[in-house]
């Protein structure tokens, strides 16, 4: 398997695992991550389970997933159980947003363009993974994460890194008037080309987070494209409609 694409600043937190999956021609699907998106099941599941195995390197977690459908919705996750692992049925139903106080618990989020965030609070011991295309950029998903964050667990936004991995650029998200005219707040974030637009999601992205009161200098930016990288990373635009998904996860050792 090819080496994993990980956040340099969460990668220095001890207690804390995290990885972004890479695409791989040797596998089967190219090392795919989905179940939903009508490849054999069998593979896939087969997929995960050598994720695992590479991934959590000795350590117990059990894997969560969500049925994403571009909402605000944010589930928080409070106990230690499989859910959506091994079939679609038990994922978390109707969810853009995972967040967790429990060790032992991998957060998963699967991507092939939007924008995949990974947060994490040492202090209180809270992780988070959200899933943001226009959609869910638009309706704040990430700044509804933080807030669930510091309600729920007494998170102080000052001390949360996050990391925003490998999504669709501005370099390459081209949008209609229709789409970028959903952000009216962020006079930065878009260049138009003619009747067009090339939107940066992931900056829009920062842009929340820091308004939601995230230190800058804890977001951490892959800065790669996903449609510029598509020999890493699966791209719904660029390789027009694929059906693979790379999965960006997030959970806590125990102690």
């Amino acid at each position: 398997m090819k080496s994993f694409y990980r956040f340099e600043h969460l990668t220095k937190e001890q207690s804390l695992l995290h990885a972004i999956s890479k695409k791989n021609s040797e596998e089967a699907c190219s090392f795919s991550l989905a179940l939903h998106t009508g490849e054999d099941s069998k593979k896939i599941v087969a997929n995960r389970k050598k994720l695992a195995e590479q991934f959590i390197e000795g350590e117990i977690f059990v894997f969560v997933t969500a049925n994403q459908t571009h909402s605000d919705h944010v589930k928080i996750i409070d106990t230690r159980e499989m859910l959506g692992w091994e079939s679609l049925e038990g994922a978390v139903e109707d969810c853009d947003a995972l967040v967790t106080d429990q060790a032992g618990v991998m957060l998963t989020i699967l991507t092939a363009d939007c924008v995949p965030i990974l947060l994490y609070d040492p202090v209180r011991r809270v992780v988070a993974a959200a899933h943001a295309g226009w959609k869910g950029t638009e309706a704040k998903i990430v700044m509804k994460t933080v807030e669930v964050m510091k309600k729920r667990f007494g998170s102080e936004p000052s001390d949360i890194l996050a990391g925003i991995a490998p999504a669709i650029g501005r370099c390459c998200y081209e949008v209609g008037e229709d789409v970028a005219l959903h952000f009216p707040d962020y006079s930065d974030v878009w260049d138009q080309k003619d009747t067009k637009y090339m939107l940066d999601l992931p900056l829009i992205n920062k842009k929340q987070l820091i308004a939601s009161g995230i230190v800058e200098k804890n977001i951490e930016m892959s800065d790669l494209c996903t449609a510029c990288e598509v020999e890493q990373f699966f791209s719904y635009r660029k390789e027009n409609g694929c059906s693979g998904r790379f999965m960006s996860m997030i959970g806590m050792k125990k102690e």
